[in-house]
């Protein structure tokens, strides 16, 4: 666990609770920790999600990798990372199964435990709810992690959720790598106005049906052809495929030297 850049005390807890952390559901949600609780170490990042139009924290590298898998996954409909438990529930369990309860090292007071991750997931059935917790496989091995587990898992389950553990085993490289490279273009270009990139993303279109040839090749010409910035017509392509305009293999690594038809499926959604 990372260490504070503060000692947690009752009085703290009760001004995050009054701060609004862990309430609210997409675009409101604040997560209970963020970065800036913890000193920096280079691994803890922020994005905007495109599910919930809001700043996301990540706390490690394989924290922001799941949050790519749950961007790309249509049924994904909200995402919640560092979801508190509620402290007198985690400590019952603790209790009830003679597991230390975490508890800041210096003032000794109870922390309020997180999942990692609270995701809502649209079914034929309605909306259901999954609790996953993002893990090193190596810390596994670690007899304090899986008693915090067992806590968490217990609480999860009491509830009727669904809860498991993700390590960087299950994690689909190609697939983060993908949408790593195409999620800040996700957004609106604010170079072009929104009729302006409407029509180059029709003209793009059309050029990726015309030509067969390599997707570096195909996008400068496009900037050659309607007078762009060099590198526009990239970035209007990525926009693009972030929004699903054009469909693509996810899980096969788009490298922009490949030739188009070796991409790209050539039908619209």
């Amino acid at each position: 666990m990372a260490k504070r850049k503060t000692t947690l005390t009752e009085k703290k807890i009760a001004e995050m609770e009054k701060e609004g952390r862990g309430q609210g559901e997409k675009e409101t949600y604040k997560p209970w920790i963020t970065i800036q609780d913890f000193p920096s170490n280079g691994l803890a990042t922020r994005g905007k999600g495109w599910k919930t139009n809001r700043i996301h924290q990540f706390l490690s590298k394989l924290e922001r990798d799941y949050f790519y898998v749950l961007e790309w996954n249509k049924a994904v409909v909200d995402i919640q990372e560092q979801f508190p438990l509620i402290r007198e529930d985690t400590h019952y369990i603790a209790t009830n199964k003679e597991i230390k309860h975490p508890c800041d090292p210096k003032s000794k007071v109870p922390i309020v435990m997180t999942t990692d991750f609270l995701i809502s997931v649209s079914t034929a059935a309605g909306e259901k709810f999954y609790a996953r917790t993002i893990k090193p496989s190596k810390e596994l091995e670690n007899k304090r992690t899986i008693e915090k587990f067992e806590i968490e898992r217990s609480y999860w389950e009491g509830r009727g959720v669904d809860w498991g553990i993700v390590t960087e085993k299950e994690m689909p490289r190609n697939l983060i790598d993908n949408v790593e490279w195409l999620h800040s273009s996700y957004f609106n270009i604010t170079e072009l106005t929104t009729s302006v990139l409407d029509t180059y993303m029709r003209e793009m279109k059309l050029f990726i049906n015309k030509y067969n040839r390599s997707i570096i090749e195909v996008v400068t010409e496009f900037d050659k052809t309607f007078q762009l910035e060099n590198g526009m017509g990239l970035e209007i392509l990525k926009h693009l495929i972030a929004r699903r305009e054009f469909r693509v293999e996810v899980n096969q690594k788009i490298y922009t030297h490949l030739n188009v038809e070796d991409v790209f499926k050539m039908d619209f959604e």
